[in-house]
């Protein structure tokens, strides 16, 4: 039977893997790059739904920032996350070193999807997802998200499974 790493729970308690750690400040402005964003651009009132009830942000190596809002749509429009990441592309950005997802009118980070996480996984090996836990809003590397998963490449499609992925120096 394959070992699969997740979040542990101990008594109710989650254990936080060994990337977790606190917001640094710059973290803490993408939270609320994110918030301001969504909540100047949503179209729903607070607890309800809307088209754009998401926001996200993203942070360049380079230090600049970018936004998003989702298009829900029932086709399976694009989550904030892949919206904010377009437009940092757009915008010449090619490393992007985090990211968070905030609901609208202070309803906080939200976890990414399964969709928004994996392709984070494809493209962006190495960067920090700011999600809330028992502990707290922490940022973690998208190698703890994604258990066993299996890397896709434009080139090269679905790649072999690498363990080495996997290991937080």
């Amino acid at each position: 039977m394959p070992v699969v790493r997740r979040l542990a729970c101990h008594r109710g308690v989650m254990t936080l893997p060994a990337s977790s750690r606190e917001l640094t400040d710059d973290e803490w402005q993408l939270v609320e790059l994110a918030r301001s964003t969504i909540d100047a651009n949503t179209d729903a009132a607070p607890d309800q739904d809307g088209v754009h009830t998401m926001g996200a942000a993203v942070r360049a190596a380079d230090g600049r920032m970018f936004s998003g809002v989702n298009l829900y749509h029932f086709t399976g429009g694009p989550c904030a996350e892949l919206v904010a990441l377009g437009a940092a592309r757009a915008g010449g950005a090619r490393d992007i070193k985090a990211i968070v997802a905030v609901g609208n009118y202070g309803r906080g980070p939200v976890g990414p999807c399964g969709r928004d996480r994996q392709v984070l996984f494809d493209y962006y090996l190495g960067i920090r997802v700011i999600l809330p836990t028992e502990h707290g809003v922490r940022s973690v590397l998208i190698t703890d998200l994604m258990p066993l998963a299996a890397l896709w490449t434009v080139d090269g499609g679905t790649q072999s499974f690498d363990p080495a992925l996997f290991t937080h120096h």
